[in-house]
């Protein structure tokens, strides 16, 4: 009697033809096995012969890439930026064409060479007719994500690897390349499939951009924090309102399945408005997303439009030989994002006339990449002035990066600024974290509120703006960062730095220019700002009585126009498409006998909740508030005249809304959680029920 001992190749082999033979694979749902009987089959492969990889030739892989030099363009950032989410050195991202070969691969120099023999590299062919059932080319076969972990491969010498791989779609809704990862992960990792296909949207939203440079890009979503984002439904429209390009998103918020049902209608045909109202519209809210309506419905949605760029001012397609002469086997040091995208749309018309000095000031002196510091009361709009310089800037092409220093926890800042490794501390995210800093590489970093910043973390963050260079936590490697730098902060930097809590050096580096940003109640276009904040909070038709716009004109709006966006949404529900009287503005009525003062006192000491908090006027500390004697006596330690303000306010609005602190919050627009702590802070005790 011979004893025969099988190999794992055997068994492997032995359960392939076993589970094809015996009939599971017609489960319409196990594509694995859907995959394993065409490749045996259809294709007559067999797992446990050994094939030597296919690879095609150089000057081959040259043209392939030539073909697809728009679709490598717009990935090779993104493929670069998922593999250092991923921080794992035996992994490999990798792009491949409609036939499976491999035109762009980002890895570790190590695994590279590692994988090279399998045929995992460029020029590589893995379609399923040449390397079986595999993450490329099965993905390629059934058009949907898919993960074939090491067994599920159909050769035996394929299952070391687990493969993820996601389908790029194309403008017109056909499979353009497939985006996969490669690594010798055992674990399934669902969440690396949700990884890749948010990249692949990101892919699919540059190459609209790309493709369709003459046409006007349309942002849409049902909720206005999604609009900018990669959630965002975007469309590509041509001058005369027709519809080129839409992305997945703008097909699944309209309730379409395919490109052709939606190519070559018009906007009037999806929404309630025209495409010149919507720029029209979009260029008088400085691109804050405007509301409409979907035609025929009544579902509403927030949207942007903007005008194409000149064609002269784009970059030209990656040039293949340069494509091709990329290192294929290490993570490239990328160009800075604003040499690589489409600039910025007509920028933003300000009507009040030292604000578009502003404007045209901070579009001079980015040019030269100077930082700019903007000053201004909290809810002036510095964010949006800031994202106005953005998109008139040479970085326009990046990511507009902004991160609320006032917002943040202290221990988080610095591994949001910084980013970290895996595993760098307790509760860190196991594939680490690509941090602020690093996601502005080529566009611009807005640090919002910027005095809040611990003095700690202002010696480094002085340190990367001087060598642009950043280290993430938990490692010793840098990386070389290129972006334009805008700060913002409603404090005055100046007294902050005389008070020892800002340091000196730091806000000489980030006043290249500093601009004082007016208050709603300075601006000469006000009477225009609140009938444009009323249209796009109302929609069309909306209209103001006499009374009412005279209210709205002559109250001293101490929380701006984040205040004034508030009042006019409710006031709109309110009134519920009737026109909108003082009656539906019960805000500014009980308000009405402090507003005379506001306007004298708001400018000498702002309330410091956070950037988000409504800026309320200080109140001449002539003594304790008529309330704080009995039940809220005065605190046990002397405040500071901004402390000691802030204080007498927050009382008098407790007191006016009878101590609810969740109304409170409402009004300051802050959550309760912050408002609890500034609250303790102040020595405030809340002892009335809400």
């Amino acid at each position: 009697m011979t004893l025969v001992l099988r190999t794992g190749d055997d068994r492997h082999a032995e359960h392939v033809m076993d589970v094809v033979r015996s009939g599971v694979h017609e489960s319409a749902s196990d594509v694995v096995t859907q995959s394993w009987s065409r490749c045996l089959n259809e294709y007559r492969l067999h797992p446990d012969k050994a094939r030597e990889p296919a690879v095609i030739s150089r000057a081959a892989l040259e043209e392939r890439r030539e073909r697809q030099a728009d679709v490598i363009d717009c990935a090779r950032y993104e493929m670069t930026t998922l593999y250092q989410q991923l921080a794992d050195a035996d992994s490999a991202v990798v792009l491949t064409d409609i036939d499976g070969v491999i035109v762009h691969m980002v890895s570790s120099t190590e695994f590279a060479a590692e994988m090279g023999p399998l045929g995992l590299r460029p020029g590589g062919m893995w379609s399923e007719t040449e390397a079986g059932t595999n993450g490329m080319g099965t993905c390629l076969a059934a058009a949907a994500p898919i993960s074939v972990r090491r067994e599920d491969h159909f050769f035996t010498h394929f299952t070391q690897l687990t493969c993820s791989a996601v389908p790029v779609f194309d403008p017109s809704g056909h499979i353009a390349a497939v985006l996969d990862v490669s690594s010798r992960s055992s674990m399934m990792q669902q969440h690396l499939l949700v990884l890749l296909g948010m990249t692949a949207r990101m892919i699919e939203n540059r190459l609209i951009d790309r493709r369709f440079r003459n046409a006007h890009p349309l942002h849409f979503h049902s909720r206005p924090e999604f609009v900018y984002t990669l959630h965002e439904g975007k469309l590509a429209v041509g001058d005369d309102g027709r519809i080129l390009a839409a992305n997945r998103s703008a097909l699944f918020q309209l309730g379409l399945q395919s490109v052709d049902e939606i190519r070559s209608r018009h906007i009037e045909d999806l929404f309630q408005t025209s495409l010149e109202d919507m720029l029209r519209r979009s260029t008088q809210s400085s691109f804050h997303p405007i509301v409409t309506f979907r035609a025929n419905a009544a579902l509403r949605f927030f949207a942007v439009a903007r005008r194409p760029a000149t064609e002269s001012d784009l970059p030209s397609p990656a040039t293949p030989s340069i494509a091709g002469t990329l290192p294929a086997t290490t993570v490239p040091r990328l160009a800075p994002r604003s040499a690589q995208a489409r600039p910025a749309a007509q920028p933003p018309t300000f009507k009040d006339a030292r604000l578009a000095a502003h404007f045209e000031t901070a579009r001079r002196v980015i040019v030269r990449q100077t930082p700019v510091l903007l000053c201004g009361e909290t809810g002036a709009g510095k964010e949006v002035f800031a994202r106005a310089v953005h998109e008139a800037s040479p970085h326009a092409g990046g990511a507009f990066v902004a991160i609320n220093c006032a917002s943040l926890p202290e221990t988080l800042i610095e591994s949001e600024l910084f980013g970290y490794r895996a595993g760098a501390f307790t509760g860190a995210q196991r594939t680490g974290r690509r941090g602020k800093i690093l996601q502005a590489d080529g566009g611009t970093l807005f640090l919002d509120e910027i005095a809040d910043m611990p003095l700690d973390l202002q010696a480094r963050l002085l340190r990367v703006l001087d060598e642009r260079q950043v280290t993430p936590l938990g490692t010793e490697e840098t990386h070389a960062v290129d972006f334009q730098l805008i700060s913002a902060s409603h404090q005055r930097l100046p007294e902050l730095v005389r008070e020892g809590r800002f340091r000196e050096d730091l806000y000489y580096r980030l006043a290249g220019i500093e601009l004082l940003l007016p208050a709603l109640r300075e601006r000469s276009d006000r009477r225009e700002l609140i009938r444009g904040v009323l249209e796009a909070e109302g929609g069309r038709g909306s209209t103001l009585s006499a009374e009412a716009e005279r209210m709205l004109m002559d109250y001293a709006w101490p929380g701006n126009i984040r205040q004034l966006r508030h009042v006019l949404r409710t006031a709109a529900a309110l009134a519920d498409g009737d026109t909108i009287a003082s009656a539906h503005l019960p805000s500014l009525q009980d308000s009405a006998a402090v507003a005379p003062t506001m306007q004298a006192a708001v400018s000498t000491a702002p309330l410091a909740l956070t950037s988000h908090v409504t800026t309320m006027p200080a109140v001449p500390p002539a003594g304790p508030p008529a309330h704080a004697s009995a039940d809220h006596p005065p605190p046990p330690f002397k405040l500071n005249p901004i402390q000691a303000n802030e204080r007498q306010v927050l009382l008098q609005m407790l007191e006016q809304h009878r101590w609810n602190v969740s109304n409170v919050a409402k009004v300051l627009d802050v959550s309760r959680n912050t408002l609890y702590r500034k609250l303790h802070k102040l020595h405030i005790e809340i002892s009335h029920p809400e």
